[in-house]
This record gives C-alpha cells, structure tokens and sequence, in this order.
C-alpha cells in the first residue's frame, strides 16, 4: 500500500483536487492521500469547490496545509504540480511532475477540464500502484 503526497503552490487547487479523487478512486485498496503547498492560501479557490461538488466532493471547509518534511518523509509517492524547486526531495521516494494549469481565476469550463485531466491521471497512478 501506498502514501501519496499531492504538492502544489497554494494547496488551493490542483493538490487539493488530487488528494479528493485519490482517496475517492482508492477506496477500500488500502493507499492513502495528503497534499500540502509551498506557500499556502487561506482557503480552497471557490472554483475549485464549484467543480468539485459537481462530483459530490465537498472542499469548502478544506484549509490548505504548508508542505513540510514530515510530510515528503511520509510518502513513498509525491506528485508536485508547479512547485518546482521549493518541493523537498527525499531520497528513495517516487516523483512524478503533474504539467497542469492552475485552475485559481479560470473559467469553471477550464477548471472542469483540469479535475478531469486530474482525475485520468490519478486513476492511472492507481493502476501503477495496484
């Protein structure tokens, strides 16, 4: 089983959605999921939360968590989205660079089409680690 860390700047968008759809997708298969950001917002991008709920995925009350050590140590997985070099690199540990956009300001068409890119790439990691 697997610990997955899903990184982005803010922690208000693209981790926070990763993180959702994981632990939906892996339900019940034992892996598990945080995310965390470099610099942190104070809460999710209500786009993030519009798109999301049209999945049944609240993230309203969700509060962005600043990246530390203790969580790149708990991973075996850390995917980053746009972090670049304010990510932590742990040795022995998975990492794999999500290009995605920054849903933060975007129309919600656009924001829709980043869940799901999200979503196709979160359930072929599963099948990686299944």
């Amino acid at each position: 089983m697997a610990n997955v860390l899903f990184v982005c700047l803010q922690n208000a968008g693209r981790s926070q959605m990763s993180e959702a759809l994981f632990t939906r997708a892996a339900a019940g298969r034992g892996h598990t999921a945080r995310s965390a950001g470099t610099t942190p917002a104070a809460q999710v991008h209500p786009e993030v939360v519009v798109v999301m709920r049209e999945l049944g995925i609240d993230l309203a009350d969700r509060i962005p968590h600043r990246l530390s050590d203790d969580d790149a140590r708990w991973a075996d997985v850390v995917v980053t989205m746009g972090c670049g070099d304010a990510c932590p690199y742990i040795p022995g540990r998975r990492y794999l660079d999500w290009q995605l956009s920054d849903p933060h300001g975007q129309e919600l068409d656009a924001v829709r089409a980043i869940r799901d890119e999200i979503g196709a790439r979160v359930k072929a990691l599963l099948g990686e680690l299944s």
